[in-house]
C-alpha cells in the first residue's frame, strides 16, 4: 500500500496556540480581555528586542477579536463531519494530544456552497451538535472542544477531492466523544465546525519571537529611529554601477519618475557598504506594477537573488504575472529562464487554475513536472544514457534484457525445483558456474536466432513454459530495439522541454539551452527517419548490424546513421552538461525549488517557508506594503541574507484590515511603510498618472496628493473620452440621490440598502443595452463598503453580466479592499447608509474614499442617501457636480 505523504503546518512556538487553547467560552466572548495589556505601538524603538515585543499584544488582542467574531457567527461557519478518530503514535498527554480524524464533507447553504475540507492551521471546533447560536457550543455535559489541525495527506494535483478526508489535529482537550464508537450500537455524530485560520498569526509570533541570535536583523536595526541620510544614495558606490543596467531600464518606454525610482533601487544592491530601505511612493494609476516589474525584470537579468511579496495573493499574482509576461517576450528561446521564477503558496487561495500563464512558475506544478524528469527509473538521467547505450551498442543492452529476463524465468520456478535445487549436492562454485553457462548459452542461442530471423518460433517456444502471466514472451532484438527507442523517445521529449523551462539559468547556461533546442530538433528528425528504415523489410535489422562501422559504410541508411552520430553527440556534451537530483521526493524537489529561483514570488506570510540554502537572497521587495501591517512584514524582513529592502505602496490609500479596535487604536493596523513617511524617511514619488480622464483626477490630484501628480500624455487625448449615454448621468462624478433608501442587517449582520440595490441594477441594464452591438470593449465595476451589499448586488445580477457573449460588456462586483489595484471604465459606488451627522465608514475614511473615487477610467458614479450631507467634507467635489447638473435624485 502506498504510503500518504503529509502536508504539516510549520512549526511555531506553540505559545500562541496554547494560549488560544486555555481561553475558556467566558474569556473568548470577553471583548476587554487583553484591553489592559495592549500598549501603543511606538514611532520609535531603542532595541530589535523592543520593536518586536511591542507587536505581541497587539497579535494576541487580533487573534482573540478574529475568534470572537467567529463564534458570533457560529451557525454560519463551515463544517464538516467526522467519522473516525483515532491518537497518532505521537499522542502523549497532557499537552502533546494528537489524533488522526476522518471527516466527510457537507454542503452548508444550498448546492452551490463548497464543502468545507480541513486545513493546515485551521482552528477547528469539535463538538456533537451543528451549532446554531453560541450556546450549543458550551452545554454543561457536552462541552466543544477546541482543536489546530497540524497536518493533512498531500493529494495529488489532478486528483479530486475525496468523499472523506484525514488530517491530524492537536487537540486542548482529550477527545472523548467517540472513545466507544466501535462499541456504539447508536453511533453519536461528530462535527468539526471552522473557526479561524491561525497560519498568518502562527508565522507573525514565530518572527516576533525568533530570538537574538537566529533571524537576519540588518533590516530591522535600520528602521527602529528617523535616519536623516535614510533613503539616499551611498556616497562610497561608484557612479558606473549603473551603466550596465541604464540602457536596458531605458528600453521599457518609463517615464521619468519610474525610471530614477528603479535605477535607485538598482543602485542600491549594487552597494555592499551598508543596509538600505527604499521607498516607491506609488499613487492610483501612476504605473506603479510596471515600475516593480521592469526592476525585477533587471533584478533577473542581474542574477540578484530576490524575494517579492505582497499582504494578498491577488497582488502576488498581479506582480507575478506582469513580470512573467515581460520575460517571455524578451526571450527568443521559448520558455528558457522561466526556471528562475518561482511562485508559490495556497493553490486554492490563489485560484491558481484559473491563471493558466502562471502555471509553468507555480511550485507545485513544477515539483510535479520535476518528479517526473528527476525519476531514477525514467526520468532525464535514466533516459540520457539509455539512449546513448542503445544507439551506441544496441546488442549488448539486448543482452542485458536477456539476462533480466532470464533472472526472472528463473525467478518463476516452482516449488518442486526449488526443492530439488535445495537437495543437489552439488558445490556453490559448481551451481554458480551451471548456472552462468546455462544464462550464456540461452542468450547466445536467442541473439543467433534472431540474428536468423528464427526468433518468432524462438518466443513461442520460450513461452510455452510460461504457467502464469508473470513473463510475457522475449522479444528479438529488432522488436527490443523498437520498443526501447519509442518508449526512451516519450521520456526525452517530455524531458528536454519541461527541463528548459522549470529548472533555473544557473543550472541550464544558454549554450546549454541551445543544445537541448537542437537535440529536440535533431530528435524529431531522428524519429522520422527511424519510421521510415523500421518499416522496410530488413531494415530494421541491417541499420543494428551496421551500427558498428556506420562510420565506413556507405549505403541507403547513410543519412540515419549521419543523423544518430550527431544525435549522440549533442546527447553526450548534455550528460556533462546538466546535473540535475536523482529523486521522486516532493519535498527534496520543493527545497531545490526554492534554493535555486532567482526571483521568488509570494505573500508576506508564505515566505516563512523559505528555507536556508543555496545562494544567499539579497534583496526584499514588498509590493502593496501600505496595506502589510508592520508586524507582519517581520517575517520577511528576516529572511536570512538580505541586505536591502523596497517598500512600494501608497499611504493614502487602504491600509491593512483590523478587526480589533482595541488592536487599531494601538496602531496594530499600521504599515512599515506609512511609519518610516511619518519619520520623514526619503520616498520616490510615481507623479504621473495614466488611468483616468483628467476631469477625474484633478480632485484626487487636489484632495489627497497636494497637486503632486500630473496626467500623462495618453489621458489628455481627446479619443480618451468615451460617451456610453447622453446627458449628464454620465459625466465625471455623478451623484444619484437614493433618497427613499433604507438600511437593513443581513443574517451576517453587515448592511445592506435594497433600494440601491435596485438603483444601481438598472444603471447596469440601461448601460449594456446602450453598448450592446457596440466595438468598444467596457467594464463595469461596482464598488460597496459592506459585503451584504455586496452579495445583495451579486444577487439581483446574477451571472447574466459576467461576461456577455461578445465578451465586450463585463461587470464586477467587489467591495472597497477588494478593489485596491483594479481599474474598470466606469465604476458605480453604493454607500449604502449614513447617519445624522453624514457619518459613512468608507467616505469618512479619506484612504477608502481614495480608493473608491479613483478606479474609474471615464466615469464615477456615486448613489447615496443624503448625498449632500455624506460629501460635505468634500465641498469641492460636489461644487464641480452641481456646476455641470450631474447630480440626480431617484424617489
Amino acid at each position: 500500500m502506498e504510503r500518504k505523504r503529509w502536508k504539516k503546518a510549520e512549526t511555531a512556538p506553540k505559545d500562541l496556540t496554547g494560549l488560544v487553547f486555555s481561553w475558556s467560552l467566558k474569556d473568548i466572548l470577553n471583548k476587554n480581555l487583553y484591553k489592559d495589556k495592549v500598549k501603543m505601538i511606538p514611532d520609535t524603538f531603542s532595541s530589535v528586542s523592543h520593536y518586536l515585543t511591542s507587536f505581541i499584544y497587539p497579535l494576541i488582542e487580533e487573534t482573540h477579536a478574529d475568534l470572537l467574531s467567529s463564534m458570533t457567527m457560529v451557525s454560519q461557519a463551515p463544517l464538516c463531519e467526522i467519522l473516525s478518530v483515532e491518537t497518532t503514535q505521537d499522542y502523549k498527554p497532557p499537552t502533546n494530544l494528537k489524533y488522526k480524524i476522518t471527516v466527510k464533507g457537507i454542503r452548508n447553504n444550498g448546492n452551490d456552497a463548497e464543502i468545507y475540507e480541513p486545513e493546515t492551521g485551521d482552528l477547528i471546533a469539535l463538538t456533537d451538535v451543528r451549532p446554531k447560536c453560541i450556546s450549543d457550543l458550551n452545554r454543561p455535559k457536552r462541552s466543544y472542544i477546541v482543536a489546530s489541525v497540524v497536518a493533512k495527506p498531500v493529494r495529488d494535483l489532478d486528483e479530486p477531492p475525496p468523499e472523506e478526508d484525514t488530517c491530524i489535529v492537536l487537540s486542548s482537550k482529550p477527545i472523548e466523544f467517540e472513545q466507544n464508537m466501535e462499541t456504539n450500537k447508536k453511533r453519536e455524530t461528530l462535527f468539526a465546525v471552522f473557526l479561524i485560520n491561525m497560519t498568518t498569526n502562527n508565522r507573525i509570533w514565530a518572527a516576533l519571537n525568533i530570538g537574538p541570535d537566529l533571524g537576519n536583523k540588518c533590516i530591522i536595526q535600520k528602521v527602529l529611529q528617523p535616519d536623516s541620510l535614510a533613503g539616499e544614495e551611498c556616497t562610497l558606490c561608484s557612479s558606473d554601477s549603473l551603466s550596465n543596467s541604464e540602457p536596458m531600464v531605458s528600453s521599457f518606454d518609463l517615464n521619468d519618475s519610474q525610471k530614477a525610482a528603479v535605477l535607485s533601487c538598482i543602485a542600491a544592491r549594487e552597494c555592499h557598504h551598508q543596509n538600505s530601505i527604499k521607498q516607491i511612493w506609488g499613487p492610483p494609476g501612476t504605473g506603479k506594477t510596471k515600475t516593480v516589474a521592469t526592476l525585477l525584470f533587471a533584478l533577473h537579468r542581474m542574477k540578484c537573488r530576490t524575494v517579492t511579496c505582497a499582504p494578498t495573493n491577488i497582488a502576488v499574482l498581479a506582480v507575478t504575472k506582469r513580470l512573467v509576461g515581460l520575460v517571455r517576450d524578451s526571450n527568443e528561446y521559448g520558455t528558457y529562464g522561466l526556471g528562475d521564477i518561482l511562485l508559490f503558496g495556497n493553490r486554492k487561495r490563489m485560484k491558481i487554475d484559473d491563471h493558466r500563464d502562471l502555471h509553468d512558475v507555480f511550485l507545485d506544478f513544477r515539483v510535479k513536472i520535476l518528479a517526473k524528469c528527476f525519476s531514477p527509473r525514467s526520468g532525464w538521467k535514466y533516459s540520457l544514457e539509455s539512449m546513448i547505450c542503445l544507439l551506441e551498442d544496441p546488442k549488448e543492452m539486448y543482452s542485458t534484457y536477456l539476462r533480466e529476463r532470464m533472472n526472472q524465468r528463473k525467478g518463476v520456478q516452482t516449488n518442486q525445483e526449488k526443492e530439488e535445487d535445495i537437495q543437489s549436492q552439488s558445490s556453490n562454485k559448481d551451481r554458480k558456474k551451471n548456472k552462468k553457462s546455462w544464462m550464456r548459452k540461452d542468450i547466445e542461442r536467442t541473439l543467433k536466432n534472431s540474428k536468423k530471423g528464427k526468433g518468432k518460433k524462438q518466443q513461442d517456444k520460450n513461452s510455452e513454459g510460461a504457467t502464469d502471466g508473470s513473463c510475457d514472451k522475449l522479444l528479438t532484438l529488432e522488436e527490443f530495439f523498437k520498443k526501447k527507442f519509442y518508449d526512451i523517445v516519450n521520456n526525452l521529449k517530455f524531458c528536454i522541454p519541461k527541463l528548459r523551462t522549470h529548472l533555473p539559468t544557473s543550472l541550464i547556461p544558454l549554450e546549454v539551452a541551445k543544445n537541448m533546442i537542437g537535440a529536440h530538433r535533431l530528435l524529431e528528425s531522428f524519429i522520422i527517419l527511424f519510421q521510415n528504415i523500421s518499416g522496410e523489410s530488413e531494415g530494421l535489422k541491417e541499420v543494428i548490424e551496421k551500427i558498428g562501422d556506420a562510420g565506413k559504410s556507405v549505403d541507403s541508411f547513410c543519412k540515419f546513421h549521419k543523423t544518430r552520430r550527431k544525435f549522440l553527440e549533442i546527447l553526450r556534451c548534455l550528460r556533462q552538461a546538466i546535473e540535475v537530483p536523482n529523486t521522486t521526493d516532493h519535498y527534496r524537489i520543493k527545497s531545490f525549488c526554492l534554493q535555486n529561483a532567482t526571483l521568488l514570488f509570494c505573500t508576506a506570510s508564505s515566505s516563512a517557508q523559505i528555507p536556508v540554502g543555496g545562494k544567499p537572497i539579497e534583496l526584499l521587495v514588498i509590493d502593496e506594503a501600505a496595506q502589510l501591517k508592520e508586524c507582519e512584514s517581520a517575517i520577511p524582513l528576516q529572511i536570512s541574507g538580505i541586505r536591502h529592502a523596497i517598500l512600494i505602496g501608497d499611504e493614502l490609500q487602504l491600509p491593512a484590515m483590523v478587526k480589533s479596535k482595541i488592536s487599531e487604536e494601538a496602531k496594530f493596523g499600521r504599515s512599515l511603510f506609512q511609519r518610516l513617511v511619518l519619520l520623514g524617511h526619503r520616498k520616490h514619488l510615481l507623479n504621473l498618472q495614466y488611468r483616468m480622464h483628467p476631469s477625474i483626477s484633478l480632485f484626487p490630484s487636489r484632495e489627497f496628493y497636494d497637486n503632486l501628480i500630473l496626467d500623462a500624455p495618453n489621458v489628455k487625448e481627446r479619443k480618451y473620452k468615451r460617451s456610453y449615454l447622453h446627458g449628464n448621468m454620465y459625466g465625471s462624478y455623478s451623484f444619484i440621490n437614493v433618497a427613499y433608501g433604507k438600511e437593513e442587517f443581513d443574517n451576517r449582520y453587515s448592511t445592506r440598502n435594497m433600494v440601491e440595490v435596485v438603483v444601481v441594477s438598472e444603471m447596469v441594464a440601461t448601460l449594456a443595452k446602450a453598448t450592446k452591438g457596440g466595438k468598444q470593449r467596457v467594464s463595469v465595476g461596482i464598488i460597496s463598503p459592506y459585503k451584504a451589499q455586496v452579495y445583495a448586488i451579486q444577487d439581483r445580477l446574477g451571472k447574466k453580466y459576467t461576461s456577455s457573449a461578445d465578451g465586450k460588456f463585463s461587470v464586477s462586483v467587489r467591495s472597497v479592499d477588494g478593489f485596491q489595484g483594479g481599474e474598470e471604465d466606469i465604476i458605480i459606488i453604493s454607500t449604502v447608509r449614513c447617519n445624522l451627522r453624514g457619518s459613512v465608514g468608507f467616505i469618512s475614511n479619506r484612504q477608502r474614499a481614495n480608493v473608491a473615487l479613483t478606479r474609474a477610467r471615464y466615469y464615477p458614479n456615486i448613489a447615496s442617501k443624503k448625498f449632500p450631507i455624506v460629501f460635505l467634507q468634500y465641498q469641492s467635489l460636489l461644487l464641480v457636480s452641481a456646476s455641470k447638473n450631474c447630480i440626480i435624485v431617484v424617489v
